[in-house]
């Protein structure tokens, strides 16, 4: 069986998704022959890394939220990562993740590419490190096993395994994915958003048996997602 996920480095959502579905996946019978693939989702489609700029002011001048509503969407997300055990500033940078994506394919090819998504997620959220930067990010790619000049490589070649990002945007958007996570096992059913472990369970276990792509799951409540122009679905 194989799964393949489609998120973005700095989507909350996908942060939390991913702790769930591999719990999701742990409870799961036949999890030894699952084959996990990541593959790439751009919330901002096109945007440049930005440096250390804030994310707070960002959403707030973005979607006109007052210091009460950002507030309550950090906290939301907050407590949805530590309910999983996962950490979470909101300190942390916005930024384009193109390039990013273009590593995570070099680290696909070596076999590496779980690893790497682990060390982002964890230098994004957690730490609140500047992922945009070259130098953040060759430590995170070495960290998890990378050659530093073959990451230098990729950073310095805008090519670079930019065609391999492009195609998995195409194929979200021709399975109808508007926003991520967006996991889709054997092609045959499809679960929106960061939906609780047991979502996840019950799907390994209906596409087991069954054929046809379906939608197990949708957006809001525990299951959120963030869409293509990179606000998450909050209350």
């Amino acid at each position: 069986m194989r799964v393949e996920i489609w998120s973005d480095v700095i989507c909350p959502w996908c942060y939390i998704g991913k702790a769930r579905f591999e719990k999701g996946l742990a409870a799961f019978a036949g999890r030894d022959d699952v084959e996990v693939v990541h593959r790439s989702f751009e919330l901002s489609a096109g945007a440049p890394r930005n440096g250390r700029q804030a994310l707070g002011p960002e959403l707030k001048a973005k979607y006109g939220w007052d210091d009460a509503q950002l507030k309550a969407m950090e906290d939301r997300v907050g407590a949805a990562a530590a309910a999983e055990g996962l950490g979470m500033r909101h300190d942390r940078f916005v930024t384009g993740t193109f390039d990013l994506h273009r590593v995570l394919h070099l680290a696909k090819e070596r076999g590496l590419q779980d690893e790497l998504l682990d060390a982002f997620y964890t230098a994004n959220f957690a730490e609140a490190r500047p992922i945009s930067e070259d130098d953040t990010i060759v430590d995170m790619a070495t960290g998890a096993g990378l050659d530093a000049d073959e990451v230098r490589k990729v950073l310095a070649d805008e090519d670079a395994y930019a065609d391999a990002v492009r195609a998995d945007e195409k194929e979200a958007a021709e399975l109808g994915a508007n926003g991520v996570p967006f996991f889709v096992i054997d092609r045959r059913f499809a679960v929106s958003g960061g939906q609780p472990a047991p979502v996840f369970t019950q799907a390994l276990e209906q596409a087991a048996a069954a054929g046809g792509l379906q939608t197990v799951a949708g957006t809001g409540g525990d299951g959120a997602v963030c869409a293509d122009d990179d606000a998450c679905d909050v209350p």
